[in-house]
């Protein structure tokens, strides 16, 4: 099926008279309720706030984005927000990460304490070695394992065979997956 200027003019209409996707669809033949859809979208057609209704839909739709411009009430100020009742209810915090622009500091990281001494000298030596490789140098055979800033130009990914299933080459696997008890005892 495709869509002829005959079969547009048709949707355009139906639409106009507030038709619903589907009984456009069924008019048209041949079609589908999104196809329809996908054609209105793509054609920049007015969305609709209620369902099928004729024409006087349509028209309603053409004075509601009027009224509810005068009903919006005015934003309020910061120093005007309303104060939440007193209740003997904790309140819920939601538990987000923040999101640090780049270039700002990172927060905390695990310590070094954390990670066995002989994992941390052969991430050293292997650094050494590594290929610092940039992100379109990346392929499946490459360790993946960033080193630096990103919002640096001295930031670079290790670049050296990666261990077979993992991501990371030999090394860096050491660091990254560590064994279920060192991370439980670590929490303690």
């Amino acid at each position: 099926m495709s869509w002829t200027d005959e079969r547009v003019e048709i949707l355009k209409k139906m639409w106009g008279e507030g038709q619903s996707a589907s009984q456009i669809a069924k008019e048209l033949g041949g079609v589908t309720r999104n196809a329809v859809i996908g054609k209105v979208h793509r054609l920049g057609l007015s969305n609709r706030a209620g369902s099928g209704g004729g024409a006087k839909t349509a028209a309603k739709d053409k004075a509601a984005p009027k009224a509810e411009a005068k009903a919006k009430p005015a934003a309020r100020k910061p120093a005007e927000k309303a104060k939440p009742a007193q209740t003997d209810a904790k309140p819920v915090v939601p538990m987000r990460k923040a999101i640090i622009p780049a270039g700002q500091p990172l927060p905390p990281q695990p310590s070094a304490n954390e990670i066995s001494p002989e994992a941390l000298a052969k991430v050293n030596e292997v650094e050494k070695k590594a290929k610092k490789i940039s992100l379109m140098e990346l392929t499946e055979r490459t360790c993946k394992w960033p080193v630096g800033d990103p919002a640096t130009e001295d930031f670079w990914f290790c670049g050296l065979p990666v261990q077979a299933g993992k991501p990371y080459c030999e090394a860096h696997v050491g660091v990254a997956f560590q064994p279920m008890s060192t991370r439980r005892d670590r929490r303690r």
